[in-house]
């Protein structure tokens, strides 16, 4: 078999890449640093620094301090070589995140909507008034990606399952009615696959060979992390566990058999198994922080029962538990969940509240978009793979259309 010998121009740019994914990792770092990290002479990481800085892609940004000699220039990559915006939709607002290509936000708020209206204008007047806070124009940036409640076929530009409150976000070719008006990359993603992709990359999870994220809130859904890439299905349809059968249980809800998990574990289910308890709350999350053992217990019991068959046929390193009920009960639900699934299921998976800290749908978006920028600009598909330093955000207050 052949192969085509690298030319020096491939050689450079793979270094090129290679320097732009440490200075993400890293930080700043000095010419010597730079060379010892790539294995490259002083003078290769020299001429690599004088390339990146004359495209704009790296800046000076001081000096280091102590040592013998001069103080050496230190280099990182340049905030304004792109911008990304991330957008988390619900019944009733878009909340909206702006970041430089280093993941740090300068621009983020919330804008309200309308019910069942055509979301295009929304999505319009809610990223121009971001951009303009943070002092760019829509045009500026390199990538938007969305997050739905739902999920999104690309082969039909349609968005299947969505909210009841949504339904005119699954118009078909909305999507491309969006790009069409931006002029920018649009991407479209189910709402806890971005909540997935957030725990990845900014969860403290240690790099785990694969992890299934269940949430659980009014609806439940799951991402499927298999070596740092989702597993979306053919439609876009993987992780819409609500809908997975629940034979046998013999509970009810409102005084109907439970028929799937969301009638087991879904906003409903845990305010009337919370009453049930003594545990008087207008939302789950509420019913969660208020509960006791025993309730804590029967809720984890239930989860466990939705995730056993999950864990049998995936056999994930982890699982992670997140949205608003699973917040609120934190590790002690988390504990009960994994000791009741250890003793239905010979698999030991380990369970464990999420550390994301913020709205991890919209974090999420930001980081898929943040790829998609970095691909582009500096070329590099690798630098996907790479862990995205997370930077803290600022909540604004929330507006709406005039």
């Amino acid at each position: 078999m052949s192969r085509t010998p690298g030319t020096p121009r491939l050689l450079r740019a793979i270094n090129d890449r290679t320097a732009l994914g440490l200075l993400l990792e890293q930080g700043p770092l000095s010419r010597v640093q730079l060379g010892m990290l790539t294995g490259l002479s002083k003078p290769t990481a020299s001429q690599l620094l004088g390339r990146l800085e004359e495209a704009g892609l790296v800046v000076q940004v001081g000096t280091s301090a102590g040592g013998r000699g001069p103080n050496a220039a230190l280099y990182a990559v340049n905030p304004s070589a792109a911008h990304v915006a991330s957008m988390d939709v619900v019944p009733g607002r878009i909340a909206v995140a702006v970041s430089d290509i280093t993941a740090q936000v300068i621009a983020e708020l919330e804008y309200r909507t309308g019910a069942d209206t055509d979301p295009l204008p929304y999505v319009t007047a809610a990223l121009a008034e971001a951009t303009a806070e943070a002092g760019l124009a829509v045009s500026d940036l390199a990538a938007l990606v969305i997050g739905l409640p739902g999920s999104y076929d690309q082969n039909t530009d349609t968005l299947r399952h969505p909210d009841d409150e949504l339904t005119a976000w699954a118009r078909p070719g909305l999507l491309g009615r969006i790009r069409a008006a931006l002029g920018i990359s649009v991407e479209a993603e189910n709402d806890v696959n971005l909540a997935g992709i957030a725990e990845r990359h900014r969860g403290g999870l240690g790099n785990p060979s694969s992890f299934a994220l269940l949430w659980v809130a009014d609806g439940i859904g799951l991402a499927i992390d298999l070596g740092g890439s989702l597993h979306r299905g053919a439609t876009g349809g993987a992780g819409e566990i609500g809908y997975m059968p629940i034979p046998g249980r013999g509970a009810t809800v409102h005084g109907e058999p439970v028929r799937d998990f969301q009638d087991l574990a879904g906003g409903d289910a845990v305010l009337e198994l919370a009453a049930s308890h003594g545990i008087n709350a207008s939302t789950a999350a509420e019913a969660v922080e208020r509960g006791t053992g025993a309730f804590l217990d029967a809720l984890a019991a239930r989860l466990a029962t939705g995730l056993a068959p999950i864990a049998a046929v995936l056999d994930p390193e982890l699982v992670v538990l997140t949205g608003s009920t699973c917040r609120a009960g934190g590790d002690a639900l988390a504990a009960r969940v994994q000791r009741h699934l250890w003793q239905v299921l010979p698999l030991r998976p380990a369970v464990t509240a999420t550390r994301v800290d913020g709205n991890p749908v919209l974090l999420g978006a930001l980081d898929r978009a943040l790829e998609t920028a970095r691909e582009s600009v500096f070329g590099a598909q690798d630098l996907a793979e790479r862990p995205i330093t997370a930077a803290p955000t600022t909540q604004r207050a929330a507006r709406s259309p005039q």
